[in-house]
């Protein structure tokens, strides 16, 4: 399978995150992408590099503003004294009158959603080659390629219009729907992370024109705790077009594979010409973050069942973290789709 893929995202190295009160290590760690590029290779995928677009491309998903603030935020922030060399928020905006403000602070607690999105001096371009790569696959799609991985980090499917949230600062997802919608009316979304895709969900809420179907780790147990709900199915015009299934935290294929049946199922009846794939492994049974007990077989499984939709699909890397097996995971999944579909 054709793969796209960005030797800048190695960058980006971060070295902590809050975690329940803690401090702790930083899970997205470029390693990731050494061992999802050795998954590339066991599938015989074809690496291609990305292209660049311009960044007002990013409008079709973000608010310009955020957009600047991801850009330049850093170096506001540099110019603080005291600063340290990781841009997080010690305020947010409380619920009742609010307004944006100048001040990097106060910047920072608006567009930054929780401590699992620090920025460095690198993240800009590290984020903006992630998008790139997503986009490049899905101009790949719409130009005829019937399926493409774009091999992104860090993931986008938590990313919101105006914040970042989850180790998540662009929508990667969102913008490869963007880029297909110039050339398929109609456009599906189907996140298989582990974790809700609240930021896609939220982008799309009230459309009608691109359907998102999330299967996750139930909310009330599991990160983002807030969205991710089944009576959550979307607002104004976009009524009845998000779906969201959520499933007991731990589970493993068989709930796996029967939620992603009813997916698929509400899928087919709102016929899209093109699909976006959110592609998670982090549901994998040794993962660290804990949300699922997936086996490598069952990440090919659902492969299988994906590419009988029998559309153009862009498939975009989200989560899976440090583990012995993610490049098998990741060979399982791109072996089981393309084969089912030669």
């Amino acid at each position: 399978m054709k793969t796209i893929f960005n030797a800048i995202q190695l960058g980006h190295k971060p070295e902590r995150y809050l975690s329940k009160g803690r401090m702790v290590h930083y899970p997205d760690q470029p390693e990731r992408v050494r061992r999802l590029l050795v998954g590339v290779r066991k599938a015989q995928g074809v690496i291609h590099a990305s292209k660049t677009f311009e960044e007002g491309f990013y409008s079709t998903a973000h608010n310009p503003r955020y957009v600047d603030f991801l850009k330049n935020g850093y170096e506001q922030w540099s110019r603080l004294d005291g600063a340290y060399k990781e841009m997080m928020p010690s305020i947010r905006p409380a619920p009742g009158p609010i307004e944006y403000c100048d001040h990097i602070l106060g910047k920072a607690g608006w567009h930054l959603s929780d401590f699992s999105c620090p920025i460095v001096a690198d993240t800009w371009a590290v984020v903006k080659a992630s998008a790139d790569t997503a986009i490049t696959a899905a101009q790949a799609v719409a130009s005829g390629d019937r399926a493409v991985y774009a091999l992104c980090r860090p993931p986008g499917h938590h990313a919101q219009a105006d914040r970042a949230a989850g180790f998540c600062y662009l929508n990667n997802a969102a913008l490869a729907a963007a880029w297909l919608k110039k050339t398929h009316e109609k456009v599906a979304i189907l996140d298989i992370d582990v974790h809700h895709g609240n930021g896609t969900q939220q982008i799309f809420y009230r459309r009608k024109d691109v359907f998102t179907v999330s299967i996750h780790g139930d909310p009330n147990d599991f990160y983002p705790f807030y969205q991710g709900y089944a009576s959550q199915t979307g607002f104004g015009d976009g009524e009845g077009f998000n779906l969201n299934i959520p499933v007991p935290v731990k589970s493993g294929d068989a709930v796996w594979l029967a939620a992603l049946e009813k997916a698929l199922t509400a899928i087919s009846d709102f016929a899209p010409t093109a699909i976006v794939l959110s592609l998670g492994l982090d549901a994998h049974e040794a993962d660290p973050l804990e949300g699922g007990v997936v086996t490598t077989q069952g990440f090919a499984e659902m492969a299988v069942m994906i590419s009988q939709l029998d559309l153009p699909t862009v498939i975009i890397q989200e989560g899976g973290y440090l583990t012995p097996y993610l490049g098998d995971n990741l060979a399982s999944f791109l072996n089981g789709f393309q084969t089912s579909v030669a």
